[in-house]
């Protein structure tokens, strides 16, 4: 019988396909984002049609439709890519349990975002969908950059690279990051770029909510100094200090981008990059997670056999 053809897949490629998840999925937040700032979120009126008479947009819909449309199509190429990660993982020898799962709750959380970004087109752009539709997205760049580092880490037990306190302090700041982009997302609810100009807002008083998150903002940045200073002062690992004076750096970035849209009455342009930035943000501060700690190999098993005694030769 002839033998299986086997095509190697090496760490390498996986690594590869893995990050060019995180940077599809960057990008369909960005793309989405310009679906909604052209006012084109009904582009595409249904779903899963396009029109109840087709899947695809048509002239009679104008650049709306091509915009919303196009946006829908980014989904296949997400699809694609993460398909083509879980054959890798799964192809990858030694194959890794591990690896696999995250590979496969990808494609689940791609799956998810087509569904709801449906929901969404059918609630006309229910705020509360639109923003819940927005934070599975930070969920799915979790899973992603989850991924992405576990390809490159052995398969041992985590261990701690600084000292107990630092540990709370990263997990603070990673609480506070997720509390800012959920927070901006309900003053994106109570903003003018409602995708449509029929969609309703949320409600809430837009300079409220917005005070709210730029305090959040200010907590943030502190933690994040602090943080830096703290890593530097106890001689945290190299990767660690650098993880955290990148994010301090994108922080303050998305600071002067989100406070320079506000006053200037929220350009689309801006608002864009903004939430370009959250995606960043949301990386750096993933990244600072990953850089305090460690993963070392697992400890060899027990399989070698017992040597022999010699055996005494008598004359």
């Amino acid at each position: 019988m002839t033998p299986a053809v086997r095509f190697p897949v090496s760490s390498t490629l996986l690594r590869r396909l893995a990050f060019a998840n995180i940077i599809a999925n960057v990008a369909i937040v960005v793309t989405g984002g310009a679906v909604r700032l052209t006012a084109s979120g009904l582009g595409c009126p249904t779903w899963p049609r396009c029109t109840d008479e087709s899947y695809v947009t048509t002239a009679e819909m104008g650049v709306h439709g091509v915009i919303e449309f196009g946006n829908r199509l980014l989904t296949f190429v997400l699809v694609l890519i993460a398909g083509a990660t879980l054959l890798a993982a799964w192809a990858h020898r030694p194959r890794r349990r591990s690896v696999v799962l995250l590979a496969v709750a990808v494609v689940l959380g791609i799956a998810a975002q087509a569904v709801i970004g449906g929901i969404t087109v059918r609630m006309q752009l229910h705020p509360s969908i639109v923003g819940i539709h927005f934070v599975v997205s930070m969920v799915l760049l979790l899973a992603a950059y989850a991924l992405w580092r576990r390809i490159g880490e052995p398969d041992g037990p985590t261990r701690p690279l600084v000292p107990a306190p630092l540990r709370t302090l990263v997990q603070i700041t990673v609480a506070a990051s997720a509390a800012v982009i959920v927070v901006g997302v309900a003053v994106t609810g109570s903003g003018p770029h409602a995708g449509d100009a029929d969609a309703v807002r949320n409600g809430l008083n837009p300079e409220s909510i917005s005070q709210v998150h730029a305090d959040l903002v200010f907590l943030l940045v502190g933690l994040s100094l602090a943080l830096w200073l703290a890593l530097r002062a106890v001689g945290g690992p190299a990767s660690a200090v650098r993880a955290a004076r990148m994010l301090l750096v994108v922080e303050l970035a998305q600071g002067i981008v989100g406070f320079v849209q506000y006053f200037t009455n929220l350009p689309a342009i801006l608002v864009g990059a903004h939430m370009l930035g959250s995606c960043l943000v949301w990386l750096a501060t993933l990244s600072v997670l990953w850089s305090t700690r460690e993963r070392r190999p697992p400890a060899p098993t027990e399989t070698t056999p017992a040597t022999e005694a010699p055996v005494a030769v008598h004359a």
